[in-house]
């Protein structure tokens, strides 16, 4: 059974629930987030954990971990959540948790890799999906999927192409993920 962390729009939860991927649960730190209404729409448990109801960090993520435990999520997938879990959260799913970020890390780790993928002039740029630890984009990868910059590329169509191969890559790993538990 998976949970989905999202902030946002959703689009890689959208490619997790077309892949037919056994979602059990989606929460997001957001309320506005457009993901909590795919889930919604789907017909899987959303619940938005604002950090703002929360004392701490720690206490936000032990209230988002336990919602998740209580749903039989063995898997947890980052999928366009932009906080940094605690490792009270890490802790409960040791191994379990992943993320797909729009870069090939170690490269251009953070909230902003497509913008700085440009301002470096890189050739190629791509996505990774890696296990999560403690720190910002760290963890180690599972895999790699390598996109050409083209010239004349902005942001919005680097990203395109970026999220395209996220879209395939993401929910293959994941199934392999869950396969091979």
């Amino acid at each position: 059974m998976i949970g989905v962390l999202v902030s946002g729009e959703g689009s890689n939860l959208q490619a997790l629930l077309d892949d037919g991927l056994p979602i059990v649960a989606v929460a997001s730190n957001r309320g506005e987030a457009r993901a909590l209404a795919r889930a919604e729409t789907a017909g899987i448990a959303a619940e938005c954990f604002p950090l703002g109801a929360y004392e701490s960090r720690e206490a936000r993520d032990a209230a988002m971990a336990d919602w998740l435990a209580t749903r039989g999520v063995e898997w947890v997938v980052l999928a366009g959540y932009m906080h940094l879990l605690r490792p009270v959260f890490l802790e409960r799913f040791t191994g379990r948790v992943i993320n797909v970020h729009p870069a090939l890390l170690p490269e251009f780790p953070g909230a902003h890799a497509i913008e700085e993928a440009l301002a470096a002039g890189v050739p190629e740029t791509g996505a990774t999906v890696h296990y999560v630890d403690e720190g910002v984009d760290s963890g180690p990868v599972i895999v790699q999927e390598r996109v050409v910059v083209e010239p004349g590329d902005t942001v919005e169509t680097l990203r395109a192409r970026i999220q395209a191969v996220e879209h395939e890559l993401l929910p293959r790993v994941v199934r392999d993920l869950c396969l091979a538990r």
